[in-house]
């Protein structure tokens, strides 16, 4: 998707213009990963024109691989506008400008499944189930049976990863990732052994992304509920559980989700809560409140696409093989790299200098603080992390 970001704050009305950029959640994921080192590759469908053009193009820029990235003549390629203001605020504004888009006619007709299927983790999104009827039937198609097991040695070599959706993506990698009353709540999932035929699936990321605008009816909530439970990993905000579901905490959610192996519910800039199955045992956590991990403090430049850099920076920790907490804090300072510029993508911190920072002491990273350019600088200087 292409993104035209404002020259100047105020509603869309009042801003004089626009800059083009990239946009799409599996794409900014995509992105962050292949700049951090992952092999990673983007599937989608883009328009036969010149943003379809620029898309593909500056993706690939990236490192990704797009090469399983189709081309529809007779549909364009999807865009939106933004005001400059966070998402959370009421003043915040975002047209699309996604109906009938190249990327709303994917289908499990009309996408390579075997390319989608040959990363061994799929990064997926509810943006794109919301996008039409057939993109929520490739989603299901996608999540349809058991995950294939990815390798838990953190030194065997890097494989695939792979994005897809409206931005689309997936990847592989070293190393795996390894009731209340709820709005919209659907009967149980089927278990893996009972989901008939079919090659076993890549382990499956889901980012729940939940944008009522997009969502033409009363639907929404549900299908994503339903979604979640069929995923691996899952990434959900607090206040997005709220809306989507009525649910008022990290426990709730959780009671709501029992089926996937590992539970993110991101708190804002109070950190995130993350559950995590017992190995070998389904259904129970080894924490059955969670694990809090704080977040640094940060000085915002921009909230959109800090979700997106969490997950990418949680996965990336989480397929090199380090160890739960380590891999919420590897999101929190993607995160923060995303929230201290003006765009939706930022390049992720160097990984010597994430790992610096993720191995410090708890009362060091509770007075961590960054703000805009404290990538470059921590990196150039290689002084010790300044705290306050």
């Amino acid at each position: 998707m292409v993104t035209f970001l404002p020259t100047a704050p105020g509603p869309l009305a009042d801003v004089p213009a626009f800059e083009r950029a990239i946009g799409g959640a599996e794409s900014n994921v995509a992105c962050a990963l292949a700049r951090a080192g992952h092999p990673t590759r983007w599937i989608s469908r883009v328009g036969a024109d010149g943003f379809g053009d620029h898309l593909v193009r500056e993706i690939a820029g990236h490192g990704v691989d797009t090469r399983a990235v189709r081309r529809d003549p007779a549909r364009p390629t999807g865009i939106y506008f933004r005001t400059a203001g966070d998402r959370a605020t009421d003043a915040h504004e975002v047209v699309y400008y996604r109906g009938g888009s190249a990327a709303s006619a994917m289908a499990p007709a009309t996408m390579d499944l075997a390319a989608l299927r040959s990363g061994r983790v799929l990064h997926l999104s509810g943006i794109t189930a919301a996008l039409s009827a057939d993109c929520l039937d490739l989603l299901r198609a996608l999540m349809a049976g058991p995950a294939a097991a990815v390798p838990q040695a953190p030194n065997s070599p890097p494989a695939q990863s792979t994005s897809f959706g409206q931005g689309g993506s997936a990847y592989t990698g070293e190393a795996p990732i390894p009731s209340s009353p709820v709005r919209g709540a659907a009967g149980p999932r089927p278990s893996p052994a009972a989901v008939p035929g079919g090659p076993r699936r890549p382990l499956i990321s889901f980012d729940v992304n939940y944008r009522p605008r997009l969502w033409s009816g009363p639907q929404g909530p549900r299908v994503l509920l339903d979604l979640a439970r069929a995923a691996d990993v899952v990434f959900v905000g607090a206040d997005e559980a709220q809306a989507a579901w009525g649910l008022p905490d990290p426990r709730a959610v959780r009671a709501a989700l029992p089926e996937p192996e590992t539970l993110v519910v991101k708190l804002g800039r109070a950190g995130a809560r993350v559950f995590r199955h017992v190995p070998g045992t389904p259904g129970r956590d080894d924490a059955p409140a969670g694990t809090l991990v704080p977040a640094p403090t940060v000085d915002v430049v921009a909230a959109v696409g800090a979700g997106d850099a969490f997950a990418a920076g949680f996965l990336s920790a989480a397929l090199r093989g380090l160890p739960l907490r380590t891999r919420v804090r590897h999101g929190h300072l993607w995160a923060a790299a995303a929230l201290t510029v003006p765009g939706d993508l930022a390049p992720p911190p160097a990984r010597p200098l994430a790992d610096r920072l993720a191995a410090l002491e708890d009362d060091a990273w509770g007075t961590l603080h960054l703000g805009p350019g404290w990538t470059d600088a921590m990196e150039a200087t290689d002084q010790e992390v300044h705290t306050q």
